[in-house]
């Protein structure tokens, strides 16, 4: 929480395939006055070690629990997401009228990897191959390529939604990421959104792991459940320079869809 008597605009932060807790980005959300929960969603605590699914009710619990403390402004919040954090975002924006702003940095627009269960309904992940895998002279694996193409109208059950979005995305894509062909899945994510709902940050020369300012750049690491080492992409000068201007940007998309937050400035 920020300091202060509030109430502040509620946002929720997550990350991607490597599980577990990471808070670095939703205390600097907090530095600028936004009330932020960290999201952990497998191989946390008691939380599922192996994230086999994504059940929607838990981050709508997670909304509503955000939303009733009593020093978060209502009655909508903001979601920002990296890589498979990016797709739950954009889930959360299609099912949940709580979700008025959502940031996606780098991710899908069709399940992937997993199915998501709400209620009755279950989307299925779209099919990928890993025979397409590809290989980094460090040996590091490039993921770009192993979906198979989200525009084939035979993988249309796996699209999320985004028709049903309500309020507003903002779209952050490194042009050089080797996870997802990102900048694809935002184009037809926005393609199908109701108009004026999104729009998309494409950064030239960017990769996968878009951070705030100032972070290192990184185009290749370990994380775990993988065999090898994973390439990220992203070359150093156009990398960094995409986190400064994103980062810029994401504070500002979400102070005009939530309400203006508070005057530190970090």
């Amino acid at each position: 929480l920020p300091t202060g008597p509030g109430p502040f605009p509620g946002v929720i932060d997550m990350f991607g395939g490597a599980g577990g807790l990471i808070e670095f980005r939703a205390g600097l959300l907090a530095s600028r006055g936004f009330a932020v929960l960290a999201l952990a969603y497998f191989a946390y605590d008691d939380l599922p070690r192996v994230l086999a699914q994504l059940d929607l009710e838990y981050f709508e619990e997670a909304a509503d629990l955000l939303l009733r403390h009593p020093k978060v402004r209502g009655p909508g919040l903001g979601v920002v997401g990296v890589s498979k954090g990016a797709e739950v975002a954009l889930a959360m924006a299609s099912f949940l009228p709580q979700v008025v702003a959502t940031v996606w940095i780098n991710g899908t627009s069709f399940l992937h990897g997993n199915p998501l269960v709400y209620k009755d309904l279950l989307i299925p992940p779209i099919p990928y191959h890993l025979e397409r895998i590809l290989f980094t002279e460090v040996g590091a694996m490039d993921n770009s390529s192993v979906f198979a193409d989200p525009r084939d109208p035979a993988h249309r059950a796996s699209a999320i939604p985004v028709e049903n979005i309500r309020g507003k995305v903002l779209f952050v894509v490194g042009e050089d990421d080797r996870s997802f062909n990102s900048k694809l899945f935002a184009e037809l994510a926005l393609a199908r959104m109701p108009p004026e709902s999104g729009r998309i940050l494409s950064y030239p020369g960017a990769g996968h792991l878009i951070e705030p300012p100032g972070s290192p750049t990184c185009s290749f690491s370990s994380i775990r459940g993988t065999p090898r080492p994973l390439a990220w992409g992203g070359k150093p000068q156009p990398h960094a320079q995409a986190q400064e201007h994103s980062w810029q940007e994401i504070i500002q998309f979400l102070e005009q869809q939530l309400g203006s937050a508070a005057t530190m400035k970090l």
